[in-house]
């Protein structure tokens, strides 16, 4: 094939027809349990987070919500993957070898969303959110002053139905700092591949050892297989049908593809190289800790906490 300008257009527009195709075809998770925000600037600051608003009988003036309670920020990242494809396999017609590795790039930025989620259940036990507690902790405080209570959503139990039921309790129990129900159910239970058959027989068996199973349909199961490899006997459940969700995946630019294929480019100049790749622009961080419950894993006795008790005030 002759190198020229005409050649490289058509090379650029089947690779990018290639990634387009690949990205459609590729499904994710990431949208079950992240909340999607549109970014305009570097970093965006979610004030508003730390309340769950609900509608109040009007009597006297209107009691303005204060939304302005925590300064949890994000900041957005650049991401990218980018390939080379040297001169002499574009003049020795070998572009068809590159077809997979462009079907990868699209897999792969479709699934960058995932994986930024993902992290977060993980992280969760660590990384802090909105009120610079970690995000599964057993000291989340609600309130303030003499009102101000103490509530978990963190649990260190292997997964069974006890401590399943335990969580499901935890986050049904909640309430804001006026002492009312939040109204939250879990709906979506989330598990490495190491946890599958566990999770499998507490919510889709008929009977467990010739029992009714009163927890079967109680939630949905998601198999991550994002969390392989990641404490697999860790589990979390999620409530995930609220406008705000337990996850932010905040986009400031969607994926793009893209070339460098200019005969002055630094790449096709010095090393006869046209480059191929694309980028994002993004992050993702943690929404309402109330949304999510989450074990460790890491006692195989212990159920986990639930429920609220008085913090020690000064």
């Amino acid at each position: 094939m002759i190198v020229n300008q005409q050649a490289l257009r058509g090379i650029y527009t089947s690779f990018k027809v290639i990634f387009q195709k690949a990205f459609e075809q590729n499904e994710t998770l990431w949208q079950r349990i992240a909340t999607l925000v549109p970014s305009e600037t570097g970093e965006e600051n979610y004030k508003w987070l730390g309340k769950i608003p609900h509608m109040r009988e009007w009597i006297g003036d209107r009691q303005i919500q204060n939304l302005s309670a925590s300064d949890y920020t994000i900041k957005n990242k650049d991401f990218e993957l980018t390939v080379s494809v040297p001169r002499s396999d574009i003049e020795d017609d070998r572009i068809g070898l590159y077809k997979p590795i462009v079907e990868s790039i699209g897999q792969s930025a479709k699934q960058h969303p995932d994986e930024l989620v993902f992290k977060l259940l993980p992280g969760g036990f660590v990384n802090k959110c909105y009120d610079g507690k970690a995000f599964f902790a057993s000291d989340h405080v609600v309130g303030d002053g003499k009102k101000a209570k103490s509530y978990s959503n963190k649990g260190t139990a292997r997964l069974s139905r006890a401590a399943y039921r335990a969580a499901r309790k935890a986050i049904m129990s909640l309430v804001d700092e006026n002492g009312d129900s939040l109204n939250l159910v879990p709906d979506l239970l989330i598990v490495a591949p190491a946890n599958e058959d566990v999770a499998k027989e507490i919510l889709l068996a008929d009977e467990i050892n010739g029992t009714t199973n009163t927890d079967k349909g109680t939630a949905e199961l998601m198999v991550a297989t994002q969390l392989a490899g990641k404490n697999e006997n860790s589990w979390y459940l999620l409530c995930t049908k609220r406008p705000i969700k337990p996850f932010i995946f905040q986009e400031r630019k969607k994926v793009q593809f893209h070339q460098l294929t200019g005969e002055t480019d630094e790449p096709v100049f010095m090393r006869a190289e046209y480059i191929y790749g694309a980028d994002s622009r993004d992050n993702a961080g943690y929404g309402l800790w109330q949304m999510a419950y989450g074990s460790d894993g890491s006692d195989p006795e212990t159920p986990p906490a639930s429920g609220g008790a008085d913090t020690p005030t000064a």
